[in-house]
This record gives C-alpha cells, sequence and structure tokens, in this order.
C-alpha cells in the first residue's frame, strides 16, 4: 500500500486544532479552529478528491478520537468523506487507548515502525494518514511516507504543534499545486533523498 500524509498547515507550520476553538487545547493552545475561514469549494472538491484514493487509515490516538467523536454522526452516501472514514478499516496507533469502538477500527500496539512497514507490504491502493502529527514524524524519519499532501493557509500563530519538528532532513519533489480561492495552497510532494548542499559564491 502507497502511504500517504494530508495535514492543514500555517505558514509557520502549526497542524494543531485546524477545525475547532476546542478541538485540541494541549499546551495551552488558543487558536483552535483557524483554517476554518479558509474553507470553500474548492478546498472541499480536492479534499474529495484524495479521499476519494483511500483504502485505509492510519492515526494516532489524539486524531483517532477527535475524528471517531464527529464523524460518525455525519451520515448519507452524498459526504465521500463521512462515509470512507465511517466504512474502510482504520489502524488507530496507541499507547493508551484499550479499545477502539469506531466501526472497522484496529489498535496497533508494539513497535510502530515495523507494524506500518508490515501494513504498506499488503497489496492495495493508500493508506493514508490525516493529522496526527507525532505519528506522522515518526513515520517521516523512518522513510515511510511516500506521498506528503500538505494544505497551506496564509496565517501565522507562533504557537502550537508543528508538522516538522526539526529532527528530519530531506529533500522533497513539488508534484502538484492547487490554490483556492480563499488563499490556501494544496501541495503534493514525494520525498526527493537526501538534502543537496552548494554554495551560492
Amino acid at each position: 500500500m502507497k502511504l500517504t500524509l494530508g495535514a492543514f498547515l500555517t505558514l509557520d507550520g502549526v497542524m494543531q486544532a485546524p477545525g475547532a476553538r476546542d478541538e485540541d487545547l494541549a499546551g495551552g493552545f488558543a487558536h483552535g479552529g483557524w483554517q476554518v475561514p479558509y474553507f470553500d469549494e474548492e478546498l472541499l472538491r480536492i479534499q474529495n478528491e484524495r479521499f476519494a484514493k483511500a483504502e485505509a487509515f492510519l492515526l494516532g490516538r489524539r486524531t483517532y478520537e477527535i475524528f471517531a467523536a464527529y464523524w460518525p454522526k455525519v451520515t448519507g452516501k452524498d459526504n465521500l468523506i463521512a462515509d470512507r472514514l465511517n466504512t474502510l478499516p482504520k489502524y488507530v496507533v496507541s499507547r493508551t487507548l484499550r479499545s477502539a469502538d469506531w466501526r472497522n477500527s484496529t489498535l496497533l500496539a508494539g513497535d510502530v515502525v515495523q507494524q506500518v512497514t508490515e501494513l504498506k507490504r499488503r497489496p492495495g491502493g493508500e493508506l493514508q494518514i490525516h493529522g496526527s502529527g507525532r505519528l506522522a514524524q515518526t513515520l517521516a524519519a523512518h522513510g515511510l511516507i511516500d506521498e506528503y499532501r500538505l494544505w497551506f493557509y496564509p496565517v501565522l500563530l507562533g504557537s502550537g504543534q508543528r508538522l516538522f519538528d526539526g529532527t528530519t532532513t530531506a529533500a522533497l519533489r513539488l508534484i502538484e499545486a492547487q490554490t483556492t480561492g480563499s488563499g490556501a495552497i494544496a501541495a503534493t510532494y514525494r520525498p526527493a533523498g537526501e538534502v543537496r548542499y552548494g554554495s551560492a559564491v
């Protein structure tokens, strides 16, 4: 399976709590819901195109809890994102959860790198990560993410959890970039080996 990561980011790299004021208050984060003013039909279209490719999801504990509290309440075949999340397999990485009751959810215990590597060996289409910042950092550090689908928003917050925490170095290749009328940029990158260096003088 192909492992893809989808994440909403401010221009200073913050990914925490894009969807609601109280979505994730960890660390005293007071900027929840920063993405909502930029949500438009173009964003929804691109997100639908991306979710349509999913065959399974890989989620960290916090993202799983946020999703499980919201998406099962969204019903109807006309909502592609809800349909995919509510029906497809979900693999949840957590050291603290004792159960994952959302339909078709499986807890992954043990070595996450080993287990995700085994999932990737299975035949099929896309295994998608959405949000799940700490999990994404771990998998990126081990070179397991095949494609980064990142949304950049014209917002600076100065604090909050960042997707890239400064511990991983890698070169990426831009595959596609789209803009929305609200000023968001949807960019798709693939790994391109080690960082290359040079001199301008």
